[in-house]
C-alpha cells in the first residue's frame, strides 16, 4: 500500500516509522528542512521538504497513485486543503488531523474522507482511566462487547508470581485471558508455564460486563474516584475537565499562567482553578491529597507532567495519570508511581491504523511500550482459520486470540474453540506478524 503522510511531528513520525518497518511504500512529506533531515535520518522512507497542501509536492509524493493520505500537521488548514489537493489528484482514500471544531463542518465536500481528532480522543482516554482506577490500557472491541484492559503488576496484584495455568483454575468464576505479557520492553510467548513477575504490563481480555473482575486480578479492588486534579491547560487538559465534569466528579484545575486560569474560570465555572506551579509541592499539599483523588498532568511538557504527577502521589494522591510526547519515556515509567500514561499520538495512531488494515479488520489498537497490535478481524469463508480450532491456528509465538464473536455474541476462547467463517476474533500480534495474520483470515 502506498501512503502519503504529510507532516512528521509526533503522529506523523510515528505512523512513518511504524507503517514503514512494516513494509509499506511510506513518503513522508515535511515543510521544515532540518526536521525532515532528522526524520529521514531515522526512517526507511522516502522524506521530500514541501508544503504538503502543494499539488506538486503531492505529485512528486506519488499522490495520484496512492492507496491513502494521512494529514497530520500542525495546521488544520494545511490538512484540509492537503486531502483536498490529493482527492483531485486520484488518491483513494484521505484523513485530516482537525482539532478547530469549527472547520469539520463540510471538510466532507473537500475531500476528506475521515477526520480525527487526537485532543478529543486523548480526553476520553483520560476520563475511562480515571473512572477504572488501577489500570494503564482500557480498549472496547465488537462494540463494547469485550475489552482489553492492562496493568502493571505490583505487589498486591493476585498475579503477582503465578503460573498461568494456576490462574485459570483459581480464578475461573468469568471469562477471561491474558493476551500479552510485556517484560523490560519485550513481549513475551504467553504459555501455560509462564509465571509473571512483579512490574510485569499485562494486558488480558474479559467480557465488559466483567471487567471489575478483571481489574480486580490487575489490583485490588478500590473506591471510586471522587476528585480530579487537572495540571496544564491544553486543549486535552480542557476537554478532560468538561468529560469529568459531566461524569459529576470535582474538578480542580491548576496551571502557572495568572490570565489562562482567568479564563479557566470563565469556561469551566463548575470547576475550581487554581494559579500555581503544577510542579511546586506547596501547591498540590494545599488540596490534602488522599484516596479519593486522581491526578492527571496533562500539561504540554513531558518533562512537566512527569515531576507534577510524581509529587500528587507522593502526596497522596491513590492515582496519577500523565501525558507524554515521548513515547520512550513511558518504558521508563514501569516501576514508578505513575499508574497510567495518555499519548495523543498512540491515540491518533490507533484511529489511522484501522484505515491501512482496512478490508476484514474492523478496529486497531496499538500500545505504549510494545509493538504489538490488536486486531479486530473478520473471517473470511475458505480461508485457513475458516473450520479450525484456536489451538490449531498457525500463529506466531507472541500471539493470542483474545476474543470471538458470533452472532453478536463474544465469549473469551480456549484452545478448543472452533473457528468459523464470519467470527470476528480479537487477535493481538505483534507488528511483523500483521501481514500473516491478515492472510490466515482472507480467502
Amino acid at each position: 500500500m502506498r501512503i502519503v503522510i504529510v507532516g512528521s511531528g509526533a503522529v506523523g513520525s510515528y505512523l512513518a516509522e511504524r507503517l514503514s518497518n512494516e513494509g509499506q511504500d511510506v513518503v513522508v512529506i515535511e515543510n521544515d528542512d532540518a526536521r525532515a533531515a532528522a526524520v529521514q535520518d531515522q526512517l526507511d522512507a522516502l522524506v521530500l521538504v514541501g508544503n504538503g497542501a502543494s499539488p506538486a509536492t503531492l505529485t512528486r509524493a506519488g499522490a495520484k497513485r496512492a492507496d491513502l493520505l494521512i494529514a497530520v500537521s500542525n495546521s488544520d488548514g494545511v490538512n484540509v486543503l492537503a486531502c483536498h489537493a490529493a482527492h483531485v489528484l486520484g488518491t483513494r482514500r484521505t484523513v485530516a488531523r482537525i482539532e478547530d471544531p469549527d472547520l469539520i463542518d463540510g471538510v466532507t465536500d473537500l475531500g476528506v474522507d475521515v477526520v480525527i481528532d487526537p485532543g478529543e480522543m486523548a480526553a476520553h482516554e483520560v476520563l475511562d482511566l480515571v473512572s477504572q482506577r488501577g489500570v494503564s490500557d482500557l480498549v472496547e472491541f465488537v462494540d463494547g462487547q469485550l475489552t482489553l484492559v492492562g496493568g502493571i503488576v505490583r505487589r498486591d496484584s493476585v498475579l503477582l508470581d503465578q503460573r498461568l495455568s494456576d490462574l485459570r483454575q483459581h480464578h475461573d468464576r468469568f471469562d477471561w485471558a491474558i493476551a500479552a505479557i510485556v517484560r523490560h520492553g519485550e513481549t513475551m510467548p504467553v504459555r501455560g508455564d509462564t509465571v509473571i513477575d512483579e512490574l510485569d504490563h499485562v494486558l488480558l481480555v474479559s467480557r465488559t460486563e466483567d471487567l471489575p473482575r478483571a481489574r480486580c486480578l490487575l489490583r485490588r479492588e478500590r473506591d471510586p474516584i471522587q476528585r480530579v486534579v487537572v495540571l496544564g491547560a491544553t486543549r486535552m487538559a480542557e476537554l478532560a475537565v468538561d468529560l469529568l465534569l459531566a461524569d459529576h466528579l470535582e474538578v480542580v484545575l491548576v496551571d502557572h499562567d495568572e490570565t489562562r486560569c482567568r479564563r479557566l474560570a470563565d469556561r469551566h465555572p463548575k470547576a475550581l482553578v487554581l494559579h500555581g506551579n503544577p510542579t511546586d509541592p506547596a501547591v498540590l499539599s494545599d488540596l490534602s491529597l488522599g484516596e479519593g483523588d486522581a491526578v492527571a498532568a496533562l500539561s504540554g511538557w513531558d518533562d512537566v507532567n512527569l515531576t507534577a504527577s510524581l509529587v500528587g502521589k507522593a502526596l497522596g494522591a491513590s492515582t496519577v495519570l500523565a501525558r507524554f510526547h515521548r513515547l520512550s519515556y513511558v518504558g521508563l515509567m514501569v516501576g514508578s508511581d505513575i499508574d497510567a500514561s495518555v499519548s495523543s499520538r498512540l491515540t491518533a495512531a490507533n484511529a489511522i491504523l484501522q484505515f491501512v488494515r482496512r478490508g476484514r479488520i474492523h478496529s486497531v489498537a496499538t500500545f505504549k511500550d510494545t509493538d504489538s497490535e490488536a486486531l479486530d478481524i473478520e473471517v473470511a469463508p475458505g480461508s485457513r482459520a475458516d473450520g479450525v480450532r484456536v489451538q490449531d491456528l498457525d500463529l506466531p509465538t507472541t500471539a493470542v486470540i483474545g476474543g470471538i464473536a458470533r452472532d453478536g455474541r463474544a465469549t473469551v476462547p480456549t484452545g478448543s474453540t472452533p473457528i468459523a467463517a464470519g467470527d470476528r476474533l480479537i487477535v493481538l500480534a505483534p507488528a511483523h506478524a500483521i501481514h500473516d495474520i491478515e492472510a490466515m483470515c482472507t480467502a
